[in-house]
């Protein structure tokens, strides 16, 4: 079967774009490259794409910002590519909208029939728990080997992010087995595909190297069992394998991580040649661990897919009140993502993100109080009918106070129009007085409504916008605040033309509906 690979830009100027090749394609700025990215974020050369043995692979060319991998930033290296992948370059994000291998699929996995393994488990959830405790000769573990059991079942309970979990649970297996390398990588259905999801290095530091055989990984996954292949280099399968070859791979193991309920991906581990072989009791002590930690696994995914479902659930409530004033379609989902970066920016702390994220959303809420004749009302209101509107505030905080959850972004909601100078409401709040999260929403807020359009006047330019922001720091504005936002004016505005190009391809049936 003859490869192609299919490219497609998704925001920013290079939106809607198609590159396509048989062979190779390299982006960056130079206009010489087959994908040119006229972005000051890319360089000059950024990264490449190009077909190998084993398919559709994508490396970092020393970029200044950075190729990232479905969010993961990638390391020294070519990592592999499936279909609908997200690769970014910097700020510019690009889809494999179509991707055909040298081979099928089953072809490939059929690479690894003439496998030489040595020894295989196929135990189940219940029986490698049990290995916990007591070797494959059902003696007592080694207290060294009991010590990392119990440090790898502490990090499940004091661990909430899935990326650090999974790095910890790495870091210790590849510590415990002595490994030089190891990986994890997790299904994204019931066969597959797998996708990385954490690299570590042990005492060789070979970053550079493949880190993981993609084929044996599959293998073990797809048949549900762990594997031991002792000796790559006697099997003339694993020994001609470019991801074993370059990675100096010696001695692989690949245990499935799996629970009760289903399959969740396989850890990789491998040793060098110049270290003893991986033996069956490291294949059923990392069997017991892998077992150990994926209950841990599973339960971040699900907190994490609970976590994207409450994002989802509070972005369809807000929606729900702007439905209720046709002229602020989309300020929301705007003034969010504004707010996003600049907290980003700032340097807020993971906790603080998430409130962002849930509360920026609802900082408008309370306008579902509000009498449409004022709401709704197509000029500037008068000074009786603003005091009204001044009230979302308070109402939306007296909300929020029904659901003890979001409590803690009860402060964006009140406190939104506060001023840095205290002529705000509905507190009149002064300075550092005003909760912080507010006065990181405060600005975006402001800018979206200074660059919207309303029936009463039209939206100014960005340029005019950012200015008013300039003028306003230390007055209306949180001068730290302000002075962040305007660091990040061309994020700012590369979000506005990618909302517009966005509307702009729904077309006018749909702007409405969309916003």
């Amino acid at each position: 079967m003859k490869r192609r690979i299919r490219l497609r830009g998704i925001n920013g100027e290079v939106e809607g774009k198609i590159w396509e090749s048989d062979a190779v394609l390299r982006a960056g700025r130079l206009a010489t490259l087959e994908i040119v990215l006229d972005d000051t974020s890319v360089s000059r050369r950024h990264a490449e794409i190009r077909a190998s043995a084993n398919g559709w692979r994508v490396r970092d060319l020393g970029s200044t910002n950075g190729t990232f991998l479905n969010g993961a930033r990638l390391g020294p290296g070519e990592w592999p590519l499936r279909a609908h992948d997200i690769v970014r370059c910097g700020n510019v994000t690009l889809v494999v909208d179509m991707l055909i291998e040298g081979k099928d699929e089953e072809d490939n996995l059929a690479n690894t029939e003439n496998l030489l393994v040595e020894a295989t488990s196929c135990h189940t959830w219940e029986d490698a728990i049990n290995g916990l405790a007591f070797d494959r000769n059902r003696s007592p573990r080694p207290g060294e080997q009991l010590l990392a059991l119990l440090r790898a079942g502490h990090h499940l309970v004091h661990l909430e992010s899935e990326e650090d979990l999974l790095h910890t649970i790495l870091n210790d297996a590849v510590s415990t087995l002595d490994a030089q390398r190891g990986a994890i990588v997790l299904a994204e259905g019931p066969m597959g595909p797998l996708k990385l999801r954490a690299l570590a290095s042990g005492h060789s530091q070979i970053p550079s190297r493949p880190g993981f055989s993609q084929n044996v990984a599959q293998r073990s996954f797809n048949r549900g069992e762990s594997i031991l292949c002792g000796s790559v280099e006697e099997d003339p399968e694993l020994a001609g394998a470019r991801s074993i070859a370059e990675g100096t791979m010696a001695s692989v193991l690949c245990v499935l991580l799996r629970t009760p309920r289903k399959k969740l991906g396989v850890l990789h581990l491998d040793r060098g040649p110049m270290q003893k072989p991986f033996s069956q009791d490291d294949l059923h002590l990392a069997d017991a661990m892998a077992a150990h930690v994926s209950a841990g696994i599973e339960s971040a995914q699900l907190l994490r897919k609970q976590r994207e479902l409450f994002y989802a659930t509070i972005t369809i409530l807000a929606q729900s009140v702007e439905l209720r004033d046709e002229y602020t379609g989309g300020h929301t989902a705007r003034v969010t993502e504004y707010a996003f970066l600049l907290g980003q920016h700032l340097d807020l702390n993971p906790d603080d993100l998430h409130l962002i994220r849930i509360g920026t959303p609802l900082h408008d809420i309370g306008k579902i109080g509000i009498d449409d004749k004022i709401l709704r009302h197509p000029g500037k209101l008068s000074p009786a009918e603003f005091e009204v509107m001044k009230t979302h505030t308070t109402k939306g905080a007296k909300i929020l106070e029904q659901v003890p959850d979001l409590h803690p972004v009860i402060p964006i909601v009140r406190s939104h129009h506060e001023r840095w100078d205290g002529g705000g409401y509905p507190d009149a709040l002064k300075g550092e007085a005003i909760p912080r999260l507010a006065r990181i929403v405060t600005v975006a807020d402001a800018f979206d409504a200074m660059t919207s359009t309303r029936p009463y006047r039209q939206g100014l330019p960005p340029e005019v916008a950012f200015a008013e922001v300039e003028k306003q720091r230390g007055r209306q504005f949180d001068p730290e605040c302000a002075s962040a936002f305007l660091k990040i004016r061309q994020h700012i505005v590369q979000e506005m033309q990618s909302e517009t190009k966005r509307i702009g391809a729904l077309g006018p049936a749909t702007m409405r509906l969309a916003t």
